[in-house]
């Protein structure tokens, strides 16, 4: 029997709170290495791509293995579409049975954001006050309600080579939160105002230069998820603590993996996981002044961890549609 999740429904579950409480448990568990986590798998098309994550991780709520159909279209939002859409399967370990069918969108959306968020929990100052935001998507959003959460922000900055997006943005963001919000008129300016940086946006190309990153400044690098995909100036990363959420994953398809393969940077770059962080092996910042990045890929954990706690509170609230896909033999 599995429960199904709609969107809709799944929206009605789902809320920051819960996504970097979740966030917290999946990286600590990385760190802790109670994951198992094969790469993602590619499907490269002319349009777009599809990714197939799956893995399985144990939770103080409870051991739970799954599997998530993701699809990457940057051209999708002119026709009407996310970029980003996905499926989600969560199954039992012990025996294969699917626990719950559930849309992934949203989920993914929350999920990256509070990655963002947990990043900029344990790599910003802590009196870090003004965000900027290059590329006013989705994740956007997500990383704004994130690091709202857990800094004292006042002020957020905001820039999209599409106006009409980044003054969207403005608006909806001014009505949410109890800060001052403009529009930067190019990455330069975005940077050069920021404690806080977040980039996601699908670009090919660095967009922020060395000498725009201010000493002290925290980067969530969110756009670079697969190959050939880069954000940043290599001589940010050079000059900055940099952490990953996965080695392997980071290294094909994160914000290094141009640079790596250029020998711009090296291994020896990569300070360390965002999970060794939060598990306490490794601390985060070291002073005021120095740069932090955060290389974001997304990672299957990060998923099966607000699934889960998505699927427990659907079963305590009583949503969703309980299915019967297979039909087991009665029992004797």
């Amino acid at each position: 029997m599995s429960l199904v999740l709609t969107g809709a429904e799944i929206l009605q579950l789902l809320d920051m709170d819960l996504a970097l409480a979740a966030a917290r448990e999946a990286f600590r568990a990385y760190g802790e290495g109670r994951v198992n986590m094969p790469p993602k798998s590619y499907l490269t098309l002319s349009r777009g791509d599809f990714r197939a994550m799956y893995g399985e991780i144990f939770l103080p709520e409870g051991h739970v293995c799954g599997l998530k159909w993701v699809n990457v279209h940057p051209g999708n939002p002119a026709r009407g579409l996310p970029t980003v859409m996905a499926k989600i399967l969560l199954n039992d370990p012990e025996t294969g049975v699917e626990w719950a069918d559930m849309d992934g969108t949203y989920i993914t959306n929350y999920r990256t954001g509070a990655a963002g968020g947990l990043a900029a929990e344990v790599l910003s100052r802590p009196d870090a006050s003004r965000l900027g935001i290059i590329g006013a998507g989705e994740q956007a959003r997500t990383q704004i309600a994130a690091i709202v959460a857990v800094r004292p922000i006042r002020e957020i900055i905001i820039c999209d080579c599409a106006l009409h997006r980044a003054r969207f943005l403005l608006e909806e963001t001014a009505r949410k939160y109890p800060v001052e919000v403009r529009l930067a008129v190019d990455p330069q300016e975005t940077a050069l105002a920021a404690d806080i940086l977040v980039t996601a946006t699908p670009s090919t190309e660095p967009l922020v230069r060395r000498d725009w990153v201010r000493p002290g400044t925290h980067i969530n690098a969110i756009g670079a998820d697969a190959a050939g995909k880069q954000e940043l100036d290599p001589a940010i990363l050079r000059d900055a603590r940099v952490v990953v959420d996965d080695w392997v994953q980071a290294s094909h398809s994160g914000e290094i993996n141009v640079p790596l393969a250029k020998g711009e940077i090296t291994p020896d770059t990569v300070y360390g996981s965002l999970g060794e962080v939060v598990a306490g092996k490794k601390p985060g910042r070291q002073s005021e002044a120095e740069i932090t990045v955060f290389d974001s890929t997304g990672l299957i954990i990060q998923d099966l961890a607000l699934g889960f706690a998505i699927y427990r509170r659907a079963r305590d609230k009583g949503l969703g549609e309980i299915k019967e896909f297979l039909k087991l033999p009665e029992k004797n």
